[in-house]
């Protein structure tokens, strides 16, 4: 098995900043060019679980547009042989504490890079044990 190979790592990792430069803008169709059409795509959000494109662009017509831009950090893109591979990446909103995390599988179908699963969470900071502060 060939891992990160130059041309694909490169494609995907192309195929990846249009994907989050798209998300931040949202720009709905391009999100939707880069997600497989199949009722076999999944996207597990924060609170949401999609099953199939159709599912996944109502989600997408329905958010909220405002308040998508992020910080990523963290950022790893790996191609394994010439056609698939993953991107996974952590991120921060504005002043909020929690860490989003992002995977996403990639798959070149029809010549092109496609995300054909993808997962969203939140890592919320650990709350302080109040009793640790007392004398």
């Amino acid at each position: 098995m060939d891992v990160n190979l130059p041309a694909p790592h490169a494609e995907l990792s192309a195929a990846f900043a249009r994907y989050e430069d798209a998300l931040v803008a949202n720009r709905v169709d391009v999100l939707d060019e880069l997600f497989w059409a199949s009722p076999h795509t999944v996207r597990y959000g924060v609170g949401e679980n999609l099953v199939g494109i159709e599912a996944i662009r109502a989600f997408r017509l329905a958010r909220p547009s405002a308040g998508l831009a992020r910080t990523l950090q963290h950022t790893v893109i790996t191609t394994y042989g010439q056609d698939f591979g993953t991107a996974m990446t952590e991120f921060r909103r504005g002043t909020s504490a929690a860490i989003g995390r992002q995977s996403q599988t990639w798959c070149r179908i029809d010549g092109r890079w496609v995300v054909v699963a993808a997962h969203v969470s939140l890592l919320q900071p650990p709350v302080a044990n109040p009793k640790e502060n007392l004398p």
